[in-house]
Protein backbone atom coordinates (compact mmCIF):
# COMPACT_ATOMS: atom_id res chain seq x y z
CA UNK A 1 0.00 0.00 0.00
CA UNK A 2 1.33 3.45 -0.98
CA UNK A 3 2.27 5.64 2.20
CA UNK A 4 0.19 8.45 2.53
CA UNK A 5 1.72 11.74 2.06
CA UNK A 6 0.51 15.27 4.07
CA UNK A 7 0.83 17.89 1.47
CA UNK A 8 -0.44 21.61 1.22
CA UNK A 9 -2.28 22.57 -1.85
CA UNK A 10 -3.79 26.20 -2.57
CA UNK A 11 -3.79 26.87 1.09
CA UNK A 12 -5.28 23.50 2.57
CA UNK A 13 -3.81 20.51 3.70
CA UNK A 14 -4.60 17.69 1.99
CA UNK A 15 -3.52 13.57 2.09
CA UNK A 16 -2.37 12.12 -0.85
CA UNK A 17 -0.55 8.93 -2.30
CA UNK A 18 0.16 10.15 -5.49
CA UNK A 19 3.60 9.58 -6.00
CA UNK A 20 4.03 13.09 -9.04
CA UNK A 21 2.91 16.20 -9.33
CA UNK A 22 1.32 14.54 -12.59
CA UNK A 23 -0.66 11.92 -10.69
CA UNK A 24 -1.96 14.66 -7.94
CA UNK A 25 -3.07 16.94 -11.17
CA UNK A 26 -4.58 13.70 -12.12
CA UNK A 27 -6.36 12.61 -8.86
CA UNK A 28 -7.60 16.03 -8.50
CA UNK A 29 -9.34 15.82 -12.15
CA UNK A 30 -7.52 19.08 -13.78
CA UNK A 31 -6.05 19.20 -17.01
CA UNK A 32 -2.11 19.22 -17.01
CA UNK A 33 -1.83 21.16 -20.30
CA UNK A 34 -4.08 23.93 -18.62
CA UNK A 35 -2.51 24.87 -15.58
CA UNK A 36 0.74 25.96 -14.07
CA UNK A 37 2.24 24.28 -10.90
CA UNK A 38 4.31 25.85 -8.19
CA UNK A 39 5.78 23.63 -5.80
CA UNK A 40 7.65 25.66 -1.95
CA UNK A 41 7.84 28.35 -4.41
CA UNK A 42 9.40 26.70 -7.11
CA UNK A 43 7.74 26.61 -10.56
CA UNK A 44 7.59 23.40 -11.97
CA UNK A 45 7.70 23.33 -15.93
CA UNK A 46 4.83 21.62 -17.34
CA UNK A 47 6.80 18.97 -18.98
CA UNK A 48 8.41 17.75 -16.06
CA UNK A 49 5.15 17.06 -14.11
CA UNK A 50 5.73 13.27 -14.58
CA UNK A 51 9.13 13.04 -13.08
CA UNK A 52 8.55 15.99 -10.27
CA UNK A 53 8.27 13.35 -7.45
CA UNK A 54 6.06 14.79 -4.61
CA UNK A 55 6.97 14.64 -0.76
CA UNK A 56 5.33 14.48 2.38
CA UNK A 57 4.86 18.49 3.55
CA UNK A 58 5.58 19.81 -0.21
CA UNK A 59 3.39 23.12 -0.49
CA UNK A 60 2.04 23.62 -4.18
CA UNK A 61 0.27 26.20 -5.49
CA UNK A 62 -1.58 25.22 -8.58
CA UNK A 63 -3.30 28.09 -10.93
CA UNK A 64 -4.91 28.28 -14.40
CA UNK A 65 -5.04 30.85 -17.04
CA UNK A 66 -8.53 32.76 -17.56
CA UNK A 67 -9.23 34.92 -20.62
CA UNK A 68 -8.26 38.60 -20.94
CA UNK A 69 -5.83 38.04 -17.66
CA UNK A 70 -8.81 39.05 -15.46
CA UNK A 71 -8.53 35.67 -12.78
CA UNK A 72 -7.88 35.97 -9.05
CA UNK A 73 -4.62 36.60 -9.19
CA UNK A 74 -4.47 38.87 -6.28
CA UNK A 75 -1.84 38.94 -3.40
CA UNK A 76 -1.81 39.61 0.31
CA UNK A 77 0.10 41.37 2.68
CA UNK A 78 -0.51 41.46 6.73
CA UNK A 79 -3.82 39.98 5.58
CA UNK A 80 -5.14 42.81 2.98
CA UNK A 81 -5.40 41.73 -0.31
CA UNK A 82 -4.55 43.51 -2.87
CA UNK A 83 -4.99 42.65 -7.11
CA UNK A 84 -3.14 45.46 -8.76
CA UNK A 85 0.91 43.87 -7.72
CA UNK A 86 2.03 47.78 -8.74
CA UNK A 87 2.67 49.95 -5.91
CA UNK A 88 3.37 53.22 -6.61
CA UNK A 89 4.75 56.99 -5.03
CA UNK A 90 3.48 60.65 -5.41
CA UNK A 91 6.54 62.66 -5.22
CA UNK A 92 8.12 64.65 -8.34
CA UNK A 93 4.78 64.67 -10.36
CA UNK A 94 4.14 68.40 -11.84
CA UNK A 95 1.10 68.85 -9.90
CA UNK A 96 -1.45 66.75 -7.85
CA UNK A 97 -4.04 66.46 -10.89
CA UNK A 98 -1.10 64.64 -13.08
CA UNK A 99 -0.44 62.62 -9.76
CA UNK A 100 -3.98 61.47 -9.77
CA UNK A 101 -4.05 60.53 -13.29
CA UNK A 102 -0.99 58.96 -13.41
CA UNK A 103 -2.69 56.30 -10.48
CA UNK A 104 -5.59 56.00 -12.41
CA UNK A 105 -3.91 55.15 -15.39
CA UNK A 106 -1.89 52.22 -13.31
CA UNK A 107 -4.07 50.87 -11.98
CA UNK A 108 -2.72 50.76 -8.43
CA UNK A 109 -4.30 50.16 -5.24
CA UNK A 110 -1.33 51.20 -2.93
CA UNK A 111 0.43 54.59 -2.90
CA UNK A 112 3.15 56.04 -0.80
CA UNK A 113 3.06 59.34 0.83
CA UNK A 114 5.12 61.09 2.63
CA UNK A 115 4.62 62.42 6.50
CA UNK A 116 5.21 66.36 6.21
CA UNK A 117 4.66 69.02 7.97
CA UNK A 118 1.51 71.21 7.64
CA UNK A 119 1.66 74.29 5.95
CA UNK A 120 0.55 76.79 9.11
CA UNK A 121 0.83 79.71 6.69
CA UNK A 122 -1.75 78.73 4.44
CA UNK A 123 -4.20 76.27 6.08
CA UNK A 124 -6.14 76.49 2.85
CA UNK A 125 -3.03 75.03 0.50
CA UNK A 126 -4.30 72.08 -1.79
CA UNK A 127 -3.03 68.77 -0.20
CA UNK A 128 -3.08 65.40 -2.07
CA UNK A 129 -6.20 63.81 -0.17
CA UNK A 130 -7.99 66.20 -2.40
CA UNK A 131 -6.87 64.57 -4.77
CA UNK A 132 -5.99 60.99 -4.26
CA UNK A 133 -9.04 59.73 -1.92
CA UNK A 134 -8.20 57.67 1.38
CA UNK A 135 -11.27 55.92 1.41
CA UNK A 136 -10.69 54.44 -2.20
CA UNK A 137 -7.07 53.72 -2.43
CA UNK A 138 -4.67 52.84 0.47
CA UNK A 139 -1.96 55.07 1.61
CA UNK A 140 1.25 53.79 2.77
CA UNK A 141 2.79 56.47 4.85
CA UNK A 142 6.51 55.92 4.41
CA UNK A 143 9.57 57.12 6.50
CA UNK A 144 11.58 59.17 3.19
CA UNK A 145 14.33 61.46 4.56
CA UNK A 146 14.38 59.24 8.18
CA UNK A 147 18.15 58.55 9.19
CA UNK A 148 17.85 57.02 12.06
CA UNK A 149 15.58 54.72 13.57
CA UNK A 150 13.84 57.52 16.31
CA UNK A 151 13.39 59.63 13.53
CA UNK A 152 11.19 56.91 11.10
CA UNK A 153 9.50 55.49 14.55
CA UNK A 154 8.45 58.98 15.29
CA UNK A 155 7.09 59.80 12.25
CA UNK A 156 5.42 56.67 11.94
CA UNK A 157 3.43 57.40 15.05
CA UNK A 158 2.33 61.18 13.66
CA UNK A 159 1.05 58.88 10.40
CA UNK A 160 -1.16 56.80 12.89
CA UNK A 161 -2.59 59.64 14.56
CA UNK A 162 -3.01 61.48 11.92
CA UNK A 163 -4.73 58.69 9.32
CA UNK A 164 -5.02 55.49 11.71
CA UNK A 165 -2.46 53.87 9.74
CA UNK A 166 -0.87 51.03 10.89
CA UNK A 167 0.51 49.22 7.27
CA UNK A 168 2.94 51.66 6.82
CA UNK A 169 6.31 51.65 4.30
CA UNK A 170 9.68 51.71 6.51
CA UNK A 171 12.63 53.44 5.09
CA UNK A 172 15.93 54.08 7.35
CA UNK A 173 18.93 55.62 5.28
CA UNK A 174 22.35 55.09 5.56
CA UNK A 175 23.76 58.83 3.88
CA UNK A 176 22.37 61.19 1.10
CA UNK A 177 24.48 60.23 -1.92
CA UNK A 178 23.17 56.40 -2.42
CA UNK A 179 19.88 56.56 -0.45
CA UNK A 180 21.15 53.16 0.78
CA UNK A 181 19.21 51.85 3.97
CA UNK A 182 21.44 51.48 6.89
CA UNK A 183 20.31 48.08 8.08
CA UNK A 184 21.25 48.50 11.94
CA UNK A 185 19.05 51.37 12.18
CA UNK A 186 16.14 50.02 10.15
CA UNK A 187 16.18 46.74 11.79
CA UNK A 188 16.13 48.39 15.28
CA UNK A 189 13.07 50.42 13.44
CA UNK A 190 11.17 47.10 12.68
CA UNK A 191 11.67 45.40 16.22
CA UNK A 192 10.16 48.54 17.66
CA UNK A 193 6.92 49.75 15.55
CA UNK A 194 6.21 45.60 15.13
CA UNK A 195 6.15 45.66 19.19
CA UNK A 196 3.84 48.58 18.89
CA UNK A 197 1.17 47.74 16.38
CA UNK A 198 2.50 48.76 13.40
CA UNK A 199 2.30 46.50 9.83
CA UNK A 200 6.29 47.53 8.77
CA UNK A 201 6.73 46.79 4.93
CA UNK A 202 10.33 47.23 4.87
CA UNK A 203 13.12 49.01 2.28
CA UNK A 204 16.14 47.14 2.81
CA UNK A 205 19.61 46.19 0.71
CA UNK A 206 19.51 43.27 -1.64
CA UNK A 207 20.42 40.51 0.83
CA UNK A 208 18.96 37.04 1.46
CA UNK A 209 20.25 37.23 5.16
CA UNK A 210 19.12 40.89 5.96
CA UNK A 211 15.47 40.16 4.14
CA UNK A 212 15.06 37.01 6.54
CA UNK A 213 16.38 39.06 9.75
CA UNK A 214 13.51 41.83 8.78
CA UNK A 215 11.05 39.26 8.29
CA UNK A 216 11.92 37.73 11.77
CA UNK A 217 11.90 40.96 13.10
CA UNK A 218 8.63 41.74 12.59
CA UNK A 219 8.48 42.85 8.98
CA UNK A 220 4.63 42.11 7.23
CA UNK A 221 6.78 42.40 3.69
CA UNK A 222 10.48 42.96 2.44
CA UNK A 223 11.57 45.33 -0.07
CA UNK A 224 14.71 44.73 -1.44
CA UNK A 225 16.39 47.86 -3.72
CA UNK A 226 16.67 46.69 -7.47
CA UNK A 227 19.28 49.99 -7.67
CA UNK A 228 19.72 53.02 -6.37
CA UNK A 229 16.67 55.24 -5.20
CA UNK A 230 15.62 57.14 -8.26
CA UNK A 231 18.41 56.16 -10.47
CA UNK A 232 16.39 54.27 -13.23
CA UNK A 233 19.29 51.81 -13.54
CA UNK A 234 16.73 48.74 -13.62
CA UNK A 235 17.68 45.20 -11.20
CA UNK A 236 21.44 45.14 -10.78
CA UNK A 237 21.69 41.99 -9.11
CA UNK A 238 18.59 39.43 -10.54
CA UNK A 239 20.52 36.41 -8.07
CA UNK A 240 20.33 38.07 -4.84
CA UNK A 241 16.55 39.28 -5.64
CA UNK A 242 15.92 35.61 -6.67
CA UNK A 243 17.60 34.23 -3.72
CA UNK A 244 15.47 36.67 -1.24
CA UNK A 245 11.61 35.46 -3.14
CA UNK A 246 13.23 31.77 -2.31
CA UNK A 247 13.65 32.32 1.10
CA UNK A 248 10.89 34.42 2.21
CA UNK A 249 7.52 33.69 3.84
CA UNK A 250 5.96 37.16 3.50
CA UNK A 251 5.90 38.82 0.11
CA UNK A 252 9.23 40.21 -1.54
CA UNK A 253 8.56 43.58 -3.57
CA UNK A 254 11.42 45.53 -5.64
CA UNK A 255 11.52 48.76 -4.65
CA UNK A 256 13.97 51.13 -6.12
CA UNK A 257 15.87 51.47 -9.36
CA UNK A 258 12.92 50.97 -12.07
CA UNK A 259 13.33 52.95 -14.95
CA UNK A 260 11.03 51.93 -17.95
CA UNK A 261 8.68 48.82 -18.25
CA UNK A 262 10.98 46.00 -19.11
CA UNK A 263 12.46 46.60 -15.33
CA UNK A 264 9.29 45.98 -13.87
CA UNK A 265 8.78 42.59 -15.68
CA UNK A 266 11.89 41.17 -14.83
CA UNK A 267 11.01 42.08 -11.04
CA UNK A 268 8.06 40.04 -11.38
CA UNK A 269 9.74 37.39 -13.79
CA UNK A 270 11.92 36.68 -10.59
CA UNK A 271 8.73 35.79 -8.88
CA UNK A 272 8.38 39.21 -6.39
CA UNK A 273 4.93 39.52 -4.97
CA UNK A 274 5.17 43.02 -6.38
CA UNK A 275 6.79 46.38 -7.61
CA UNK A 276 7.27 49.62 -5.94
CA UNK A 277 8.11 52.59 -8.17
CA UNK A 278 7.92 56.88 -8.29
CA UNK A 279 10.14 58.44 -10.57
CA UNK A 280 10.46 55.85 -13.47
CA UNK A 281 6.31 57.34 -13.57
CA UNK A 282 6.91 60.83 -12.66
CA UNK A 283 9.80 61.75 -14.71
CA UNK A 284 8.81 60.14 -17.78
CA UNK A 285 7.63 62.37 -21.03
CA UNK A 286 4.56 61.18 -20.67
CA UNK A 287 3.57 59.86 -16.96
CA UNK A 288 0.19 58.83 -17.65
CA UNK A 289 1.67 56.75 -20.60
CA UNK A 290 4.25 55.58 -18.33
CA UNK A 291 1.95 54.58 -15.79
CA UNK A 292 -0.38 52.14 -17.90
CA UNK A 293 3.12 50.67 -19.35
CA UNK A 294 4.46 50.13 -16.10
CA UNK A 295 0.81 48.27 -15.20
CA UNK A 296 0.90 46.34 -18.24
CA UNK A 297 4.57 45.58 -17.72
CA UNK A 298 3.66 44.00 -14.54
CA UNK A 299 1.02 41.79 -15.44
CA UNK A 300 3.24 40.46 -17.93
CA UNK A 301 6.04 39.63 -15.99
CA UNK A 302 3.23 37.97 -13.26
CA UNK A 303 1.93 35.71 -16.19
CA UNK A 304 5.34 34.74 -17.66
CA UNK A 305 6.24 33.74 -14.07
CA UNK A 306 3.65 31.83 -13.22
CA UNK A 307 3.69 30.31 -17.43
CA UNK A 308 7.30 28.99 -16.09
CA UNK A 309 10.45 29.71 -18.65
CA UNK A 310 11.72 27.60 -21.18
CA UNK A 311 15.21 25.96 -19.85
CA UNK A 312 18.15 28.17 -20.59
CA UNK A 313 20.50 25.76 -23.76
CA UNK A 314 23.90 25.81 -24.73
CA UNK A 315 22.90 25.14 -27.66
CA UNK A 316 20.55 26.27 -30.69
CA UNK A 317 17.37 23.47 -30.80
CA UNK A 318 15.40 23.94 -33.88
CA UNK A 319 11.59 24.48 -33.68
CA UNK A 320 10.80 22.62 -36.37
CA UNK A 321 11.46 18.67 -36.63
CA UNK A 322 14.04 17.33 -38.56
CA UNK A 323 11.69 14.35 -39.41
CA UNK A 324 10.57 14.15 -43.04
CA UNK A 325 13.25 16.74 -43.81
CA UNK A 326 13.01 17.03 -48.08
Amino acid sequence: MTAQKHITVNGESRQTSAATIANLVAELSLDPAKVAVERNREIVPRSTLGEAKLGDGDELEIVHFVGGGSGDDSWKVAGRTFKSRLIVGTGKYKSFEENAAALEASGAEIVTVAVRRVNVSDPNAPMLTDYIDPKKVTYLPNTAGCFNADEAIRTLRLAREAGGWDLVKLEVLGEARTLYPNMRETLEATEVLAKEGFLPMVYCVDDPIAAKQLEDAGAVAVMPLGAPIGSGLGIQNRVTIRLIVEGASVPVLVDAGVGTASDSAVAMELGCDGVLMNTAIAEAKDPIRMARAMRLSVEAGREAYLAGRMGRRMYADPSSPLAGLI
